[in-house]
């Protein structure tokens, strides 16, 4: 029996003013995982969503028995969501995809190929399908990612990924917001986990909004950014 075939997955999947993706975006997880792995449940965690996205996941869990919802009263942010998820997935592996449709759940199996050697299967997008502003703030922000840590991997913030639940279970995770990603490849690098990266596929968005670029959610990610570096700081005197 192939791993892909006799694997558990708990795929999360962070949602904040989705109601025109879940449909799509959760009714193609659930058929690919249903389609890769014997056993799995499908995530989303609602981040305090304003519009019809409550609605719409009460009506998919109805569809797919497969589905779980999380729902944040109020808007946390996207590592706080991520962190909800990955806190209540209940399988041996997690796997990762935003509910945008920027990507297809059904690559999951390039990334079950790799899994047998690896603790994260990382994917990474070969042509980045984001506006340009977002892709500028992307390029700033890791710069600096590199020069306060070093090479983490080819596309950190790739929302694609595989991860070992019992590797996460060791992370003490606390980013409420963009630096979740990072957080967990600097963590994994100090827990010596093997990391794999895989190329994928990235779709343009056609519905809802991006946040990436907020002005909030930018300065928010660099703050936070600067605390993680100087709290790993502290932890490496302490050693």
């Amino acid at each position: 029996m192939s791993l892909a075939s006799s694997v558990e997955i708990s795929a999360v999947m962070p949602a904040f003013n989705e109601e025109a993706n879940l449909e799509q975006s959760v009714g193609r997880m659930a058929a690919a995982l249903k389609d890769q792995a014997r056993a799995f449940e499908v995530i989303v965690v609602d981040d305090g969503s304003r519009d019809g996205t409550a609605a719409v996941l009460e009506r998919l869990k109805a569809i797919h028995p497969s589905v779980r919802v999380v729902r944040h009263p109020v808007n946390r942010g996207y590592g706080a969501a991520l962190r909800s998820g990955f806190a209540v997935a209940r399988f041996p592996w997690v796997f990762l995809m935003d509910a945008d449709n920027q990507f297809d759940p059904a690559d999951v199996a390039g990334l079950l190929a790799r899994a047998a050697d690896a603790d994260i299967v990382a994917g990474y997008r070969k042509q980045r399908r984001d506006p340009l502003p977002r892709r500028l703030n992307a390029w700033a922000f890791f710069s600096l990612v590199t020069i306060l840590f070093g090479r983490l991997a080819r596309d950190v913030n790739c929302a694609f990924k595989l991860m070992r639940r019992d590797l996460l279970a060791r992370m003490e995770l606390h980013s409420e917001g963009a630096l979740i990603n990072t957080e967990v490849f600097v963590l994994a690098r100090q827990l010596h986990a093997r990391v794999v990266e895989v190329p994928i596929q990235h779709y343009p968005r056609t519905s809802g909004r991006q946040t990436g670029a907020n002005l909030r959610v930018v300065v928010r990610a660099f703050s936070e950014l600067l605390a993680f570096k100087a709290e790993m700081r502290k932890v490496e005197k302490a050693a």
